[in-house]
């Protein structure tokens, strides 16, 4: 079970957070936003199936996030929890931390934002187009 998003970079990625990276339908980033790294998303966890939420609402579920853009490639493993609730209009937050909230799509993620492939966040500088793929691992 897979879900995906499209995505673009901005000339302020940093991609410099230590413990998250974020994703957001918002158009503009400022310069401190050390831990967004796509912009302009097309879809949002508004959007996912119930079945989907289902899922990732589970302590015991494995996510991955896969990140590709034209000279890069990311995966990132991390783990849904009971407290999630999935329903940020606008933003999607993966966290290295146990911390949950409405923009949480998972917990113990293996990378934040400063671990990422820097092809793909060379890529999101230069204001590529980033597809994110969602998928339960079962």
């Amino acid at each position: 079970m897979e879900f995906k998003i499209r995505t673009k970079g901005h000339k302020n990625v940093s991609s410099l957070h230590k413990s998250t990276f974020e994703i957001t339908k918002d158009l503009e980033i400022g310069p401190t936003a050390d831990c967004i790294i796509g912009v302009d998303m097309d879809k949002s966890m508004e959007n996912f199936p119930l079945e989907f939420k289902n899922k990732i609402a589970n302590s015991n579920t494995k996510i991955a996030v896969i990140l590709d853009t034209p000279n890069g490639h990311d995966e990132i493993i991390g783990y849904g929890h009971k407290d999630l609730t999935l329903t940020h209009p606008t933003d999607i937050v993966c966290r290295t931390s146990d911390y949950t909230c409405s923009r949480t799509l998972m917990v113990k993620a293996s990378k934040a934002a400063r671990d990422l492939d820097l092809d793909v966040i060379n890529d999101l500088k230069n204001n590529q187009i980033m597809e994110v793929t969602i998928k339960i691992i079962e």
